[in-house]
């Protein structure tokens, strides 16, 4: 059974690519051409207006604008999307009935909801998404090691609420537990942004509005990726399951 969960994940992650990678065509890409354009105007008063009179050619781009928002974006998308749709299904498959009568379906959203803010909120708090026309070229290992960090800071802090929750959960104690196990969480997500380095390079001159509206883009294309998995997947599930245990009650009733 968790073959044919898993091997839906992906799908479901795949569908959700697919339905992001047309949010971002329409609300994130535009705005990364406006930021190129803000960068393109910038550096011709730098090194690339210096060579050109000097007679230096340019750098040609190996990736064209257009196939960077077209195939390439899809691509990124369908990859990253069938891999956490994978995940998505595992984590699935062995929390599953754990956590109260909740059925495929709701369950399936509520952990979808719950990967969006562990994975993307929470770790957009301390490194907000920023075009990628902003920022040194010499710092991308850092940036990427530090948004990584965050990320697996946020997930562990969570398994570690989970399992204190499990721990203290007494009957009519549930909230009391649960309000604990979010102070927990909490906690450490707030001591480990402060202890990861600080990494702001937008420019000061740099378009608040522009920055904002693609930051609020970047959000909404993983909650359409996310909110696509955790509806798709669970109604996926939800036939699986169903058909498992009508095999399993037919195996009793011989």
């Amino acid at each position: 059974m968790t073959g044919n969960l898993l091997w839906r994940g992906m799908l479901a992650g795949i569908l959700g690519a697919l339905l992001a990678t047309l949010f971002a065509r329409g609300f994130a890409e535009p705005r990364i051409d406006l930021a190129i354009g803000f960068e393109e105007s910038h550096a011709a008063h730098g090194k690339d207006h210096a060579d050109m009179a000097h007679g230096e050619p340019q750098e040609e781009e190996l990736v064209s604008r257009d196939t960077q928002k077209g195939a390439g974006l899809l691509t990124a998308l369908a990859l990253y999307g069938a891999a956490v749709g994978g995940v998505f299904s595992l984590v699935f498959a062995y929390g599953y009935g754990r956590l109260g009568h909740l059925g495929p379906r709701s369950f399936a959203l509520l952990l979808a909801m719950l990967a969006f803010v562990l994975v993307v909120l929470v770790p957009a708090i301390k490194y907000p998404q920023t075009p990628p026309a902003v920022g040194k070229h010499e710092t991308v290992a850092l940036r990427t090691a530090a948004f990584f960090g965050m990320i697996a800071l946020s997930l562990g802090a969570a398994v570690v609420a989970a399992r204190l929750r499990a721990a203290l959960a007494r009957p009519g104690r549930g909230f009391d537990a649960t309000l604990l196990c979010v102070v927990v969480y909490l906690g450490i997500v707030g001591l480990g942004q402060f202890l990861l380095p600080v990494i702001d390079e937008v420019p000061g001159d740099f378009p608040a509005g522009l920055l904002w509206e693609f930051r609020i883009a970047s959000i909404g294309m993983q909650l359409v990726l996310w909110l696509t998995i955790g509806l798709a997947f669970g109604l996926w599930a939800e036939r699986v399951l169903s058909h498992h245990q009508a095999r399993r009650y037919k195996g009793k009733g011989r």
